[in-house]
């Protein structure tokens, strides 16, 4: 500028200046040469206005008209500023946003909307966006508040795009109250460390349930066992028949612990698997062994199939134990006359081995409307036999839970009055 204004001698134009703090400004500059006389080189007389009000309002008055009916169409508070961070144009959205009146934010620091703590650095980011203008989306992971009229703050997402007219450049910021949603958030993380704090107070409470009850039970069923033996010495038909009593709700009061605290593992996250080569077939002898004499002793016929090959499968014995120990000692309860059938069989096929156990009885069967929560915690299907209906209810649960663990599952065929089939089918390599 200096050499056009000694070539023409004065000029006027227009230009962006930085104050001290960092802010920019439009000013009015006139350069002017004063003639010292030729023994003496020119001297330049240069003036500065500062015209940003002016320009600022001029700005206004043209983004107005252009895209006014634009803004208001939108849901967001829209706020456009120029390169000296002042406003040119807000939406009523906007208006309403921040608790102005119309008109009122035009002309005025975009700063204005900020708390104190951002102004100064924003002072410093808004003067380098217009070096290199880039769009930055809503919701960029930034922690940002607006600050009302009435000095109050909230959450705010704002998303930038920068904006070039012939006239001028301009950035156009999209403006979201998220209040609503940090509430939610806010609630969410508090709901959260309360379920943390309740899932560590029900496994402390499962571990002591663990030993306070399971050993006085263990205990409780030692000693009946040993007194029945008559060990410490001849007992009376109506004391032997109370022991037994004693010892059979000890049984089963320790059965309901004990699927309790395995459902609680497995819905926790926390059962642990061991997994290695099991003989199927030595699982499922050994259950029918555990059970034969109760199906004696009610007069069934208990029947195993096993295939002439050993069928091996990659999986945690206890679990597979525990699921046919549950769906054989079902079969028997359920069944008051006949036979149950325990089959194991195993077929290839795409390089994978498809591993079943069926459970088949000659029992009550279940109907339709049973079968639809049969492997519900706590469910007990209805009997006209009452001694058939006693158990934990969380038999055919935990075993299917056992078996998703196991990736496998339980399926059922049954009937009422037709007897009951529950397969279990476990795939592998």
């Amino acid at each position: 500028m200096l050499s056009e204004t000694l070539s023409v001698g004065s000029i006027a134009y227009e230009s962006v200046r930085r104050r001290k703090d960092g802010s920019l400004l439009y000013v009015d500059v006139t350069t002017k040469v004063l003639d010292a006389g030729s023994a003496e080189p020119p001297h330049i007389l240069s003036a500065e206005k500062d015209v940003t009000r002016i320009k600022v309002l001029r700005d206004a008055k043209l983004m107005d008209a252009r895209f006014r009916d634009l803004l208001e169409s939108t849901p967001d508070g829209i706020v456009m500023a120029n390169p000296t961070g002042h406003i040119v144009i807000a939406n009523t959205q906007a208006e309403r946003l921040f608790g102005y009146e119309p008109g009122e934010l035009r002309g005025r620091s975009v700063d204005l909307l900020l708390p104190e703590r951002f102004r100064r650095a924003h002072v410093g980011h808004r003067s380098n966006y217009f070096v290199q203008p880039r769009k930055r989306a809503m919701g960029s992971g930034l922690d940002l508040a607006g600050l009302r009229k009435d000095g109050t703050e909230f959450p705010i997402e704002i998303s930038l795009s920068p904006l070039r007219t012939e006239e001028s450049e301009f950035v156009m910021s999209a403006i979201r109250d998220i209040s609503e949603r940090k509430s939610f958030e806010h609630a969410l993380r508090e709901k959260n460390i309360e379920l943390a704090n309740a899932n560590q107070a029900k496994d402390r409470f499962l571990a002591n349930m663990s030993h306070e009850l399971r050993t006085p039970l263990n205990a409780i069923i030692g000693f009946t066992g040993t007194m029945l033996m008559k060990l410490p010495g001849p007992l009376t038909v109506d004391q032997d028949k109370q022991l037994r009593t004693v010892q059979t709700n000890a049984r089963h009061l320790l059965a309901l612990i004990n699927d309790l605290l395995d459902v609680a593992k497995i819905e926790a996250g926390k059962a642990e698997l061991n997994i290695e080569a099991v003989d199927c077939g030595q699982v499922v002898e050994e259950a029918a062994a555990t059970l034969h004499q109760h199906a004696e002793a009610k007069g069934l016929q208990l029947i195993i199939d096993l295939p002439d090959h050993p069928v091996v499968l990659q999986t945690d014995k206890r679990a597979l134990s525990q699921i046919v120990l549950n769906l054989l000692g079902n079969a028997i309860k359920f069944t008051e006359a006949g036979r149950v059938r325990l089959t194991l069989s195993s077929t290839q096929g795409d390089g994978e081995s498809t591993t079943r156990i069926d459970v088949v009885d000659t029992g009550v069967g279940i109907s339709e409307e049973d079968q639809a929560r049969l492997f519900g915690a706590f469910s007990r299907v209805g009997t006209p036999h009452a001694k058939a209906a006693e158990g934990t209810g969380l038999g055919l649960h935990l075993s299917q839970k056992l078996a998703e663990l196991l990736g496998g599952k339980i399926s059922l065929v049954s009937g009422s009055g037709a007897g009951s089939t529950f397969t279990l089918t476990l795939q592998g390599r």
